[in-house]
């Protein structure tokens, strides 16, 4: 979040700092790219923003038997902790993929217990425990 809002206030700067030369058109063409970096980094803010609200509705205190949004549920085939896709964590040693409960892989965990089994794309998947 904090690359993204630099970035839009090197940006707006560049903007406005930028001055009209001789070439003319030259001008316009800086403006209008300094416009669209700056809009792509207020897309990236906002997904950002959305991720952080994501996160910050999950209680880390919560327990449960069955798979939900917040919960490390560990598999024959990986472990997963179902947030945000964020990709792989590293936490203690361990492995986790941190995959959106929207996901193809976080729908089928998704209020599923210990012992139960589920097939995704040709591979089959038991989970060991939910934590």
């Amino acid at each position: 979040m904090e690359a993204a809002q630099l970035a839009i206030n090197e940006a707006q700067k560049a903007s406005t700092d930028d001055t009209k030369s001789s070439a003319g058109d030259k001008y316009e063409t800086g403006r209008e790219m300094m416009q669209q970096e700056t809009d792509r980094n207020m897309k990236q803010l906002n997904e950002a923003n959305k991720l952080k609200v994501a996160l910050n509705k999950i209680n880390p205190n919560t327990v449960a038997d069955k798979a939900d949004t917040g919960s490390v549920v560990m598999t024959d085939n990986g472990n997963f902790y179902i947030a945000v896709s964020a990709g792989i964590l590293m936490v203690d040693d361990g492995k986790y993929f941190a995959v959106s409960p929207a996901s193809p892989i976080g729908a089928k965990l998704l209020g599923q217990k210990a012992g139960a089994m589920f097939k995704l794309n040709d591979k089959t998947y038991q989970i060991k425990q939910v934590i």
